[in-house]
């Protein structure tokens, strides 16, 4: 009783806090007196069925206004005009595009071409999945171009990348602009712990995706934040142990003809705990 009483709890808030921006939260402070430092976003895989302006549209509608953008928002082959116009359109917004992905690259040529395309979009930060053999490579670019390199773990079935240590121990000697971005849906599924990974490889967390899933194995689908098997409270209690300074970004994969219900109420959750703790 003690445990629904708290869910409630946290789930009225976050219905009242679902339509305002982070900072609403993050700036007021709590109890002691510390802040949430991190930003939300959104990945915009979320929003694979729909055009780029309706994107960031439902960025918007969500209270969020940072978003990373998948190649059919914006090509990776774009030309630079088509970049600059559509950075021109999330600027109009008022929506900031801080990196693309997730981008794989298994070719030095697959590598200039995401790191143009990033420094001509004026990102922050590459997520993607670099193949080994071009790792060296890519440690040049970063170098090059001062924009971090993201690697995403994709969990089960996942041969390259499934974990976050197994990222981290690749890139761990590596420029420190080679980090992880932890998608702690997938570190779920092969029955991880989100939390000690964020932690163990904290140095090297340049983003993180959140998701809820529905099991601790392979067969978890993600499902609304706050209906899955992730303790999100302590997760999010945990960022802000670590003083976590830089992006969580939603990456909800379910139902992708019509997201934004089950986005406002995970984000709703997630700003619910925000403004609970």
């Amino acid at each position: 009783m003690a445990n629904r009483r708290n869910f409630l709890r946290v789930a009225a808030v976050g219905i009242t806090a679902a339509n305002f921006p982070l900072h609403s939260f993050a700036d007021s402070g709590n109890r002691t007196g510390e802040k949430f430092r991190f930003n939300l976003g959104i990945a915009s895989y979320t929003l694979r069925k729909f055009s780029t302006a309706q994107a960031l549209d439902m960025t918007l509608r969500c209270g969020v206004n940072r978003i990373t953008f998948k190649s059919m928002h914006l090509p990776l082959d774009a030309s630079d005009a088509t970049i600059k116009e559509t950075v021109a359109l999330c600027k109009q917004k008022g929506v900031k595009l801080y990196g693309c992905g997730v981008v794989t690259m298994k070719t030095n040529a697959e590598v200039d071409q995401a790191f143009h395309y990033a420094s001509v979009a004026g990102m922050e930060m590459i997520i993607g999945v670099p193949y080994p053999e071009v790792l060296a490579y890519v440690n040049e670019k970063v170098q090059q171009y001062d924009i971090r390199l993201a690697i995403h773990n994709h969990g089960p079935g996942d041969d390259l990348y499934p974990s976050a240590e197994s990222a981290y121990n690749r890139i761990k000697n590596l420029d420190k602009r080679m980090g992880l971005c932890v998608d702690i849906g997938h570190t779920k599924r092969i029955n991880r712990d989100p939390e000690k990974d964020v932690e163990d490889y904290f140095d090297r967390v340049f983003d993180i995706h959140i998701k809820d899933v529905t099991a601790a194995t392979a067969e978890g689908d993600t499902c609304i934040i706050g209906r899955g098997v992730i303790n999100f409270v302590s997760f999010m209690k945990k960022l802000k142990e670590l003083n976590y300074r830089r992006t969580i970004a939603l990456e909800y994969e379910a139902d992708e003809n019509d997201p934004l219900p089950g986005m406002m109420e995970s984000f709703g959750f997630v700003k619910g705990i925000i403004a609970s703790i």
